[in-house]
């Protein structure tokens, strides 16, 4: 890790570093994530230009799903998926994960966000499953 990366005593804003780490894929969706409500630190909203510390706690609220997130260290430049753990270390309980499958798994109707309306091959099926034919 060079110095340019690590800041060490320095603070880096929050919406930097949710998209240097990879938990956004822009700065504006982390920095739209976080005027939403759905990013909180420490328990208290988190304003995208809030500096953020080492050690500090996170939790993203998104897709059904609440991760929560320990900084071990700060950078503001994005880096490969393979360094994300010397970053930040994930608390996520692994029972947070087995109820947002199990919520998906109970929806055989439900469409994934950016698939558009159902054809009418989709509807077929659905009537099939649905033994409304």
């Amino acid at each position: 890790m060079s110095e340019d990366q690590v800041t060490g005593e320095n603070k880096v804003r929050i919406d930097k570093w949710l998209w240097a780490v990879r938990l956004y894929k822009t700065r504006s969706l982390a920095a739209a994530a976080c005027s939403s409500g759905n990013v909180t630190i420490e328990g208290t909203r988190a304003k995208a230009s809030r500096g953020l510390t080492g050690g500090e706690v996170i939790l993203i609220r998104g897709n059904g799903l609440t991760r929560t997130f320990r900084v071990k260290a700060l950078t503001d430049r994005r880096m490969g998926a393979a360094r994300t753990p010397d970053y930040m270390e994930d608390l996520t309980p692994v029972s947070e994960y087995e109820r947002r499958d199990e919520e998906v798994a109970a929806n055989p109707y439900r469409r994934a966000k950016g698939e558009g309306r159902p054809t009418k091959r989709d509807r077929r099926i659905l009537d099939l499953i649905r033994g409304t034919e």
